[in-house]
């Protein structure tokens, strides 16, 4: 997680209207900032406030339940103010409120794919680059099922169909009466790798179409032309805004064949932004990258056999 040092914070201050996911970011950031203002190792403040050192790691990593009380003894032994031990009181005490409507399913996913829920819901701005599919949130459910998984991570039968529902679910977000800007960077071989039949490829490109005349949904293409960039090697999110423009709170979602990787340091994340602000520069404008979704759209239909 990022160290960068923090600020004494008011309850407003907090994002009293933040999710779960980023209540417990903001809270872990502070406890994190506070014990190193404060010179003490995680066993040392554990030892102090009457906690394990496990404990001590886990709140600032933003893993699991919260104790307000432990909270709160915390703040004590770093010296922290009394507005600022009060503010994270009550957002430990908040921690778990949530109106996630993926709640029901928590029992059927794994603790990355809450974590990229948690994050796409709250987040009021995602940069998202891809090189491999179109990305979920803008995939038409022909297009998600005609997507072949590798055998080890291939789903029951049974339970296709509720995955699918669930990422349909998650598109909901770009609905919204305040949606998150969403702009997304599209490998042009996105657009041209067959994923079903040439009417499902057609159909899912006319839908990008049709999504990026949204006023939050921006989608540009990285043609062929372009050659190749660092940059672009591999599919990566920036998930941002979620306390405004503070980006000590942005994170960086990597996902591979064997999980995820969620990166928060603050140098890594400018990173990840510097890269994705160069290829903005490089991608196609939003207009032409709209007539070449449509050329390829054309291409599928012509290739039918």
């Amino acid at each position: 997680m990022t160290t960068r040092p923090t600020t004494p914070a008011t309850r407003n201050e907090l994002a009293d209207d933040a999710g779960p996911t980023t209540r417990r970011r903001q809270l872990g950031l502070r406890l994190l900032a506070l014990r190193e203002a404060a010179g003490l190792s995680a066993e040392e403040a554990g030892e102090r406030a009457g906690v394990s050192k496990a404990t001590v790691s886990r709140y600032e990593r933003a893993k699991g339940n919260v104790r307000w009380n432990q909270v709160d003894q915390l703040c004590r032994v770093y010296g922290a103010s009394d507005v600022e031990r009060e503010a994270l009181v009550e957002l430990a005490k908040n921690s778990k409120a949530t109106e996630a409507w993926w709640v029901p399913f928590a029992g059927k996913l794994t603790d990355q794919m809450r974590m990229l829920l948690g994050l796409e819901n709250e987040a009021s701005s995602i940069s998202h680059h891809t090189v491999g599919v179109i990305p979920g949130l803008l995939q038409t459910m022909e297009y998600a099922q005609a997507i072949r998984a590798t055998p080890e991570n291939a789903l029951p039968a049974q339970e296709v169909q509720g995955y699918l529902a669930m990422r349909m679910q998650r598109q909901r977000i770009l609905d919204r009466s305040a949606p998150p800007n969403y702009h997304v960077i599209l490998d042009e071989g996105v657009l041209r790798r067959r994923v079903g039949s040439p009417d499902v490829m057609s159909a899912q490109l006319d839908h990008l179409l049709a999504r990026g005349q949204e006023p939050n949904v921006s989608i540009q293409v990285l043609p062929f032309s372009k050659g190749a960039y660092s940059a672009a090697l591999n599919s990566f999110i920036i998930f941002g805004g979620f306390a405004g423009p503070d980006p000590s709170l942005d994170v960086v979602f990597l996902e591979n064949q064997v999980g995820s990787l969620l990166l928060e340091e603050a140098s890594t994340v400018e990173e990840y932004a510097k890269g994705f602000a160069y290829l903005r520069q490089e991608a196609l404008d939003t207009s032409s990258s709209a007539e070449l979704i449509a050329e390829a759209s054309k291409t599928h239909l012509r290739d039918r056999k």
